[in-house]
């Protein structure tokens, strides 16, 4: 069983108060956001789905503090994010979050090992364990751990960055198409994966999928549409 470094039971990890964003073309704006609520407890999971390019990216992002709404409040962990300090920010991202992005991020020059381990590290968490020895076994990267990322395929890379994401149990997870150059077999294992954190360790998870089989894993599914969110069955 996994442990939780926060608290167990309902607890409010993600709220977003009356989101909106534009982006300005030269001549016009483009409002891909329009009074966006959103709200997301411990051990819950949630899927943003909608077709390309009409902000699901931007709301998570948002979500994660990585960029600003035009207007509207992002709460995490039940702190409001624009009255913390850039210290107090970076804290919260290494300490209690993780990312996965379409982007993999990961750190050239290094090896998978070091990029699977670099926040558990500055956690200053143990290199291995239970769930550390889960990931590498789930995700196929025993026989990759020494070698340099940047020799890897874009698959692999993907399956490092969801390591790392995963190996400091964080409290909320957000996982931008996580699975997109995962072959179906690998993705539902993932996906498995990520729920059993969420189950396990009382975190949250934030999805954004194309994939409406990868979004039946999760326990709510919202359409972004014309800015505006719409709760599905």
């Amino acid at each position: 069983m996994l442990s939780s470094n926060i608290l167990t039971g309902d607890f409010q990890m993600l709220e977003l108060k009356n989101i909106s964003k534009s982006f300005h073309d030269g001549e016009s704006d483009l409002k891909v956001l329009r009074g966006v609520d959103l709200s997301l407890m411990s051990g819950q999971s949630l899927a943003l789905l909608g077709a390309s390019g009409n902000g699901k990216s931007t709301l998570l992002q948002i979500a994660a503090g990585l960029e600003t709404p035009d207007t509207g409040q992002v709460c995490i962990l039940g702190r409001p994010l624009a009255t913390q300090s850039e210290r107090e920010l970076a804290m919260l991202r290494r300490r209690d979050l993780g990312f996965v992005f379409q982007q993999f991020n990961l750190l050239p020059g290094l090896s998978v090992s070091d990029n699977l381990l670099f926040q558990r590290r500055l956690n200053k968490q143990s290199d291995r364990d239970t769930w550390t020895d889960e990931i590498i076994r789930v995700l196929d990267l025993g026989s990759l751990l020494q070698r340099p990322v940047e020799v890897l395929s874009s698959g692999q890379q993907q399956r490092v960055a969801i390591g790392r994401a995963l190996a400091h149990k964080p409290q909320l997870l957000f996982a931008d198409e996580p699975t997109g150059n995962l072959h179906d077999s690998l993705s539902r294992d993932v996906m498995a994966l990520m729920i059993r954190l969420v189950k396990e360790s009382a975190c949250a998870l934030f999805l954004v999928t194309h994939n409406r089989e990868m979004a039946t894993f999760t326990d709510r599914r919202q359409l972004l549409e014309e800015g505006h969110l719409h709760e599905l069955p």
